[in-house]
């Protein structure tokens, strides 16, 4: 299986850290934030990463190469310009091939064990919910039975970032900028998304105080 990490954010609100640097390429515990994914990514079998960019791209070919040091192939999918989650994920299919594959965001930190995810989804889609942070209370989707829908007003779980999508969820899109929210909305409509429950360690890297979060959590690991 094949997994493509999302790197193409701007991090407007990590500014001034990102005004001459990707975000991915922020440095937290001695690397930066991209190549802990590379690396938890290569240890659990995922030899094979699509990456995309946008913002400072060539920054993150630069630093990560072809991906051989790391014990990986990476193909990137540049973007001229930004085409958000679902337009990015559809430009680089090409890249991605036919099968199932799984998707990571890149300004998330997390221990999550990502072996467990090499397998094919039941239905268009698995997404891995964590418990809401503080920043985000009321959650992305609701969690009945294995099987993910909307929150329809009620609190729900919040979607980590982490998923494996069959490519057949983006059969009838277009090219151009677009969600990845809405379609993944309709599949659920459908009874096509599964889901679990993740209770590790995980923070969303939006802010200059959660990449300091991640500082503490991997000092206490060390």
């Amino acid at each position: 299986m094949k997994a493509m990490i999302l790197a193409a954010g701007k991090g407007e609100r990590m500014r001034p850290l990102t005004l001459h640097t990707p975000k991915p390429l922020l440095p937290v515990g001695g690397m930066p934030l991209i190549e802990h994914h590379i690396r938890a990514l290569a240890a659990a079998g995922f030899n094979e990463l699509v990456i995309n960019h946008a913002w400072l791209g060539q920054q993150i070919e630069d630093y990560l190469g072809d991906g051989a040091r790391f014990g990986v192939r990476i193909a990137y999918s540049a973007e001229g310009e930004p085409l958000e989650t679902g337009g990015g994920i559809q430009r680089a299919l090409p890249l991605l091939g036919d099968e199932p594959f799984l998707l990571v965001n890149g300004d998330i930190w997390t221990d999550y064990p990502f072996a467990e995810l090499r397998r094919a989804p039941q239905g268009l889609a698995h997404l891995v919910l964590v418990d809401n942070p503080v920043h985000h209370p009321e959650g992305d989707f609701r969690l009945q039975d294995g099987r993910v829908c909307a929150r329809a007003g009620q609190v729900g779980l919040t979607y980590s970032g982490i998923a494996v999508l069959d490519p057949a969820l983006f059969v009838d899109c277009q090219p151009g900028a677009f969600k990845l929210a809405p379609l993944l909305l309709d599949a659920m409509a459908r009874d096509q998304v599964s889901g679990e429950h993740f209770r590790g360690r995980w923070v969303d890297v939006g802010t200059r105080e959660r990449l300091a979060e991640v500082e503490r959590l991997l000092a206490e690991r060390a």
